[in-house]
C-alpha cells in the first residue's frame, strides 16, 4: 500500500510538474492553431509574428483594378511601406489563459488586428500620379448621351463613361486602401468624370417627344395626277437636334426640299410634247405660261405647318398659276397656233370651237412671231399697236407675249400660205375680223397659247429674247 501510494504521489507530481511547464510554455507562446491577420502562429512567439509581418510589408504592392478592367501596381518599397510594431502582438499572448492550456490547445484562435504601418503619403501620391491611369493617350473623355438622327430614323445614344479621372478622389482611394492594410482596390465610380447627361436625363424623353411631335405632321400636296406629300421620313430628314437636345426644323434642309419641289412640278418654260391638230406631235417649250412655286414663301408655310403638328392638306403657294394643275397644264383648253401651216385653232374642253389661217410676223425681216406656250394676257378693244415705224388700228386685240398679240387685220385680204415668210406682220398674229370678232368673244384671260415652227428657225428680235421664245438665239450665235 506505501509503494501504491508512493507511485501515484510521483505521478502526479510529475503530471503536476508537466501541466505547470506547458502552462509556463504558453506564457510565451501561442496556443496551437492561432493565426493573427492570416499569419499561422501556433506555438510561435509574438517575435515570430512581428518578423513576418516586417517581412510582408517590404514585399507589400498594392493592384489597382480600374472601370477599362486594367490593372497597375504600385510597390510598398517606392513609398517607404513598412511594418511598425504595436505591441498588440505581445497582448494577445498575455491574453491567453496559458494554465488553461488543457481546455484551449484543440480550439482554433483567430484574432484580427489592424495593421500598424507606416509610409509616407507624398510618395504614394506621387507615385500613383505616375500611372498610366493618368495619360492623356490612356484617357477616354466621358461623353453625354443625346438623340441622333439620320435620313431614316432617330435613336438614342447612350452616354459614354469613359476613364477621365478625378485626381483627388482617385488619391484619395488608393491612400485609404494602403491605410488599411488592402492589397487589392477597385476604384469606385466616384474616381470618375461623369457625363452631364445619361439615358435616363429627362431632356432627352422631351427631346423624342419633341421628334415625335413632328413626325405626327403630314402634308399633303394637292397636285393633279400627282401623289406628292411630306411626312414620316421626309420630314426626318428637316428635322435638326442640337448637343443639348433642342429639336427644330433646319431651315437649310426645308430650302432644299422645296427646291425639289419647284424642280418637279414648276413647269414654266418647260420642253412639252405637245399633240397637234394633224395629230402628230411636236416638241415646244419656252413661253411664260405654267406653273411657278413661290418656294420662299411655300418654305415658311412648311416651317408653319410643321410647328401646328397637324395633317394639312393643300396646294403649294404659288407665284404663277397656270390653267390646270398638275404637270400636264396646258389641258384641253387652248389656242394652238402653227405657224409653219399659218393655221390657228382655239379647242374648249377639248372640242374645236374656231380655226382660222393667219399671218405671222415676217421672217425675212427678222419679225418672227415668237414660239412658245403663253397666256392670254388680257383681252382690248379698238386698240392702237404701234411700232417704230408703224401705227395700226385694230378692234381686237389678244396679246399673250411681250407686245405680241392676235389681232384683227383689216388691211389684208389674204390669210395663210407663205404670206409670212415675205409679207409677215411685225410679229403678231393677224386673222381675219370675223374670226377675230368670234374668238374675242369666246377665249378667257389666262387661256393657254401654244405657238410652234415645223421647221427649225432662229427669233433674234427683242421681242423674242424678253418673251422668252423657244427658238430664240443671239444675233451673234
Amino acid at each position: 500500500m506505501k509503494k501504491a501510494a508512493i507511485i501515484a504521489s510521483a505521478f502526479f507530481i510529475v503530471l503536476a510538474g508537466v501541466y505547470v511547464g506547458v502552462g509556463v510554455y504558453f506564457s510565451g507562446h501561442y496556443f496551437p492553431k492561432t493565426s493573427i491577420n492570416s499569419v499561422k502562429c501556433g506555438n510561435k512567439t509574438p517575435e515570430y509574428v512581428i518578423t513576418k509581418n516586417k517581412r510582408k510589408a517590404r514585399g507589400y504592392i498594392l493592384t489597382i483594378r480600374d472601370r477599362k478592367d486594367s490593372t497597375f501596381t504600385i510597390k510598398g518599397e517606392d513609398f517607404s511601406y513598412a511594418y511598425k510594431d504595436s505591441g498588440e502582438e505581445e497582448k494577445i499572448l498575455k491574453g491567453q489563459s496559458n494554465f488553461l492550456w488543457p481546455l484551449e490547445v484543440g480550439k482554433k484562435h483567430e484574432y484580427s488586428l489592424k495593421s500598424e504601418i507606416t509610409y509616407d503619403e507624398a510618395l504614394l501620391q506621387q507615385e500613383t500620379l505616375k500611372l498610366p491611369l493618368f495619360e492623356k493617350e490612356y484617357i477616354e473623355k466621358p461623353q453625354d448621351a443625346y438623340m441622333e438622327l439620320d435620313e431614316e430614323h432617330y435613336e438614342m445614344v447612350p452616354e459614354v463613361l469613359g476613364n477621365e479621372p478625378i485626381t483627388e478622389i482617385l488619391t484619395a482611394e488608393v491612400n485609404e486602401a494602403v491605410a488599411q492594410g488592402e492589397y487589392t482596390i477597385t476604384l469606385s465610380d466616384n474616381c470618375y468624370v461623369k457625363p452631364a447627361i445619361t439615358s435616363d436625363d429627362p431632356s432627352l424623353k422631351e427631346t423624342a417627344q419633341a421628334i415625335e411631335g413632328y413626325l405626327a405632321t403630314s402634308i399633303h400636296y394637292e397636285i393633279e395626277g400627282e401623289d406628292e406629300n411630306l411626312s414620316g421620313d421626309d420630314i426626318l430628314k428637316l428635322i435638326k437636334v442640337t448637343k443639348k437636345g433642342k429639336v427644330s426644323v433646319d431651315p437649310e434642309k426645308v430650302a432644299k426640299f422645296v427646291q425639289y419641289l419647284a424642280t418637279k412640278y414648276n413647269t414654266y418654260g418647260d420642253v412639252r410634247e405637245f399633240k397637234t391638230t394633224k395629230g402628230d406631235k411636236v416638241k415646244i417649250g419656252g413661253g411664260d405660261y405654267g406653273w411657278v412655286i413661290n418656294k420662299a414663301k411655300e418654305a415658311e408655310q412648311i416651317m408653319a405647318d410643321l410647328a401646328a403638328g397637324k395633317e394639312v392638306s393643300r396646294e403649294p403657294i404659288y407665284e404663277q398659276r397656270a390653267l390646270k394643275s398638275g404637270l400636264d397644264d396646258i389641258g384641253d383648253t387652248y389656242i394652238e397656233i402653227d405657224y409653219t401651216k399659218q393655221k390657228l385653232w382655239y379647242y374648249k374642253e377639248g372640242k374645236k370651237k374656231l380655226s382660222t389661217s393667219i399671218v405671222s410676223g415676217n421672217l425675212s425681216h427678222h419679225n418672227g412671231s415668237v414660239d412658245g406656250v403663253y397666256k392670254i394676257v388680257y383681252k382690248e378693244r379698238n386698240a392702237t399697236l404701234v411700232g417704230e415705224n408703224y401705227s395700226s388700228d385694230v378692234k381686237y386685240f389678244m396679246p399673250f407675249a411681250y407686245n405680241i398679240g392676235i389681232h384683227d387685220a383689216s388691211w389684208r385680204s389674204e390669210f395663210g400660205k407663205e404670206i409670212y415668210k415675205t409679207n409677215g406682220s411685225h410679229g403678231c398674229v393677224n386673222i381675219p375680223a370675223k374670226k377675230a370678232e368670234k374668238l374675242f368673244s369666246m377665249i378667257e384671260v389666262g387661256t393657254p397659247v401654244v405657238a410652234y415652227y415645223r421647221e427649225k428657225v432662229k427669233l433674234t428680235n427683242t421681242a423674242a429674247q424678253v418673251s422668252n421664245a423657244f427658238s430664240y438665239v443671239k444675233e451673234d450665235d
